[in-house]
């Protein structure tokens, strides 16, 4: 990619917003930690409460925050290109509510309890399963609208299944923790979950990040794109595996967290050519970095309990979406 494609500050910029947000996830929190502590921490020292806190709780959190983020950020921008849709996010494919349902079943059936990698697992697990189901329903269509309108009877079928779960709990608390769960939070997160999400986001974010050439082709439309020589089979293979294997990671550690996906590609197209290629690793630093901000804000917010980072994603993207989309209507 060209530096051309886009302006010539927007890498550089983002990559200080993401290593700042990183830091400051490591120095802010409910506890406050002297820079002093906290510096002798991260050069080997410190006294053990410090290191508990800043190794042991936020530094997975912080990198999983920027995991997440990232790989919300990139699939949002990969969905718009291929989708041609301007409010395509990862939920658009079914992923993130079939991911949900796997995580549900892991809480509903108490396997979460036996081990905890059993509620990520699953949740990859139905990631995987709404893929398959995709091809099935699909075929061997190569239009988008076909994989949009089995995208969306998978994440209903999905919906359902969440909603089945939640009716017939055994127990309020059971229902409680399953809503939790499905709210999105990074709270109480450990390495185990950083090597969960790590390499299912590294080879769901390079699956997508190699398909921009195929992006930029498909502005032309599907035959547009075959005559220039791009095989749409293998480019729609290569975005469902990215998006399944990328985001069931991210949710399985997360649990749903919408928005990013969905307004990161909108903040950034701006300062870009518009192009489809010249939007996914913008988006991809861009998630990183609003995710992990976001998260630093649930840790300040003074409240009886910590709020849901789904929540704040909402709250904060609902209006940023509505007046950037009032914008940049005439774009589109």
């Amino acid at each position: 990619m060209s530096a051309g494609r886009y302006h010539p500050l927007l890498i550089p910029g983002l990559a200080l917003i993401v290593v700042g947000a990183a830091f400051a996830s490591i120095f802010l929190g409910a506890v406050t930690i002297s820079p002093t502590r906290i510096w002798a921490v991260l050069t080997g020292g410190g006294d053990m409460i410090a290191r508990t806190i800043i190794l042991d709780l936020r530094l997975p959190r912080m990198l999983l925050g920027l995991l997440v983020g990232a790989m919300l950020g990139v699939a949002g921008a990969a969905l718009q290109g291929y989708l041609r849709n301007p409010l395509a996010e990862p939920s658009v494919l079914g992923a993130s509510n079939s991911a949900a349902l796997g995580a549900v079943c892991a809480l509903y059936f108490g396997l979460s309890e036996l081990h905890p990698l059993a509620l990520p697992l699953l949740a990859i697990l139905g990631g995987a399963i709404a893929i398959l189901t995709l091809f099935l329903l699909s075929g061997s269509a190569e239009s988008p609208l076909t994989l949009i309108l089995a995208g969306i009877a998978v994440s209903t079928l999905a919906g359902a299944g969440i909603s089945l779960a939640l009716n017939l709990s055994p127990n309020p608390f059971a229902a409680m923790e399953i809503m939790s769960w499905l709210l999105g939070s990074l709270e109480n997160r450990s390495y185990d979950h950083v090597w969960i999400a790590l390499p299912c986001v590294i080879v769901g974010a390079a699956l997508l990040l190699a398909d921009g050439r195929t992006l930029d082709a498909l502005t032309l439309g599907e035959e547009g794109a075959q005559a220039l020589g791009v095989n749409l089979s293998a480019a729609r293979l290569r975005m469902m595996l990215g998006v399944a294997i990328g985001v069931g990671g991210a949710v399985a550690v997360s649990g749903s967290i919408g928005f990013i996906g969905l307004i990161v590609p909108h903040l950034v197209r701006p300062l870009t050519d518009r192009s489809p290629s010249a939007v996914l690793l913008p988006s991809l630093l861009g998630g990183a970095a609003l995710l992990t901000l976001a998260d630093i804000g649930v840790r300040l917010i003074p409240s009886t309990n910590e709020l849901k980072l789904g929540v704040v994603t909402a709250l904060l993207g609902v209006p940023v979406f509505l007046v950037h989309l009032m914008r940049e209507r005439r774009l589109w």
